[in-house]
């Protein structure tokens, strides 16, 4: 009992420096986990962020391919451009051919209603021989041939006039007059209206072109921006008690193709 009572006392010391030994790395280790935690977890979130992103060859690929959606919607946004440039010009000449035919529809019914003012009057008397109605013919002809060369008659409302189809060339020529100004009015009109329908379909045509040609200058505008691949979208780590981190990510403005303004 006293050699084995002699022995563990002898060893006692020794075994108190261990345990105080231990106790003091412990205690390090803590007080460094809590006072500097982002050095006992860089290492891992490294590790983690290096095997989330993808690799060199594979980062130079997706940057190729990129390039190239690129360069391709950047072409075809500027066709898409030029589409809109030209569909916008087309508009233009259509509204400007409405608006002459209109014009030319406003002078042919003044015509009509000045004719209509003096169709009251008393007609100048004349001699019915047959002469006389040739030259009311010719008259007829003439000046419903004069109105086609000028564009105010359609070759259907020749044709009627030559054909005696509802003209009658032995009537006076201020009836005669009249009737041609009637004719020429109403085929004004007609072009107007087909003038203005053109014209319509013109400005669809030319807005459609243009809506084009935003929707691929700003599909152009996003594929020239970096890639969302090569931002780093890994969480960081976090451990409890520490405030969360959060990424603003800030707004694109995009431009807007001058397209139905051109």
């Amino acid at each position: 009992m006293r050699t084995a009572l002699s022995s563990v006392l002898l060893d006692a010391p020794r075994a108190a420096a261990i345990w105080l030994g231990l106790l003091g790395v412990v205690t390090l280790a803590v007080a460094g986990l809590l006072l500097r935690p982002r050095l006992f977890r860089s290492d891992a979130g490294t590790r983690i962020r290096e095997a989330a992103l993808p690799s060199r060859s594979e980062h130079a690929e997706h940057r190729r391919d990129q390039e190239r959606w690129a360069e391709e919607v950047t072409v075809a946004a500027d066709r898409a451009d030029a589409t809109a440039r030209h569909r916008r010009d087309e508009w233009l000449a259509a509204q400007d051919e409405a608006e002459q035919a209109w014009r030319a529809y406003e002078a042919a019914e003044a015509d009509v209603r000045r004719l209509s003012g003096a169709a009251g009057m008393p007609l100048p008397q004349t001699s019915r021989t047959p002469a006389e109605y040739a030259d009311r013919e010719r008259w007829l002809h003439r000046a419903a041939l004069d109105a086609y060369w000028r564009r105010e008659l359609s070759v259907e409302q020749l044709s009627d006039v030559f054909a005696h189809r509802g003209w009658d060339p032995r009537l006076h020529p201020v009836e005669q007059e009249l009737m041609l100004r009637r004719a020429v009015r109403d085929h004004l009109l007609a072009r107007q209206r087909t003038a203005r329908e053109r014209e319509q379909a013109t400005w669809r045509a030319a807005e459609l072109a243009a809506a084009a040609a935003r929707s691929l200058r700003e599909e152009a505008v996003s594929a020239l921006l970096p890639a969302a691949g090569e931002r780093e979208f890994v969480l960081p780590l976090t451990t409890p008690g520490t405030a969360e981190q959060t990424r603003e990510i800030p707004a694109v403005v995009v431009g807007r193709a001058p397209v139905a303004a051109y």
